[in-house]
């Protein structure tokens, strides 16, 4: 059995560059993280020998994953039927300024949007389950 209740996934798009995809994963993760909170993420602070902090780092291991934008659609579409938390990061929400983004997305059908990740949180194993078709980001 695992250690860890719940499990931290990452699955990127593996065509988009990894400037833009290192851009939504950050985006996805800071707000994310905001959501779900220390306690959940079991953020500590981590010391070196010299006593320099480290800090809200996650004991937890944070798994990263490649797909295409279609396979992250139906994870996302799988994460909704299974009451999973998540985020995403979709090609609308980039180019111009925030509010631009936020107009665009609304006008954009989901089937229309190309998925750069989704960041799933939740149990060990249904997370498991669900991304255990994936292979590692290298």
């Amino acid at each position: 059995m695992n250690q860890f209740e719940n499990k931290l996934v990452a699955v990127l798009n593996e065509s988009i560059e990894p400037g833009k995809l290192m851009n939504g994963l950050a985006h996805m993760c800071i707000g994310f993280g905001a959501a779900l909170g220390k306690e959940q993420l079991r953020l500590s602070d981590y010391r070196d020998a010299d006593g320099g902090s480290h800090p809200n780092i996650s004991e937890m291991p944070f798994i990263v994953l490649k797909a295409n934008s279609n396979k992250i659609r139906k994870l996302r579409a799988e994460a909704i039927e299974k009451n999973i938390r998540f985020t995403d990061f979709t090609d609308a929400m980039t180019i111009g300024t925030y509010q631009e983004q936020q107009l665009r997305s609304s006008q954009t059908k989901e089937v229309d949007l190309n998925y750069y990740g989704i960041v799933l949180f939740g149990p060990w194993a249904m997370v498991s389950e669900m991304t255990r078709k994936f292979s590692l980001l290298k």
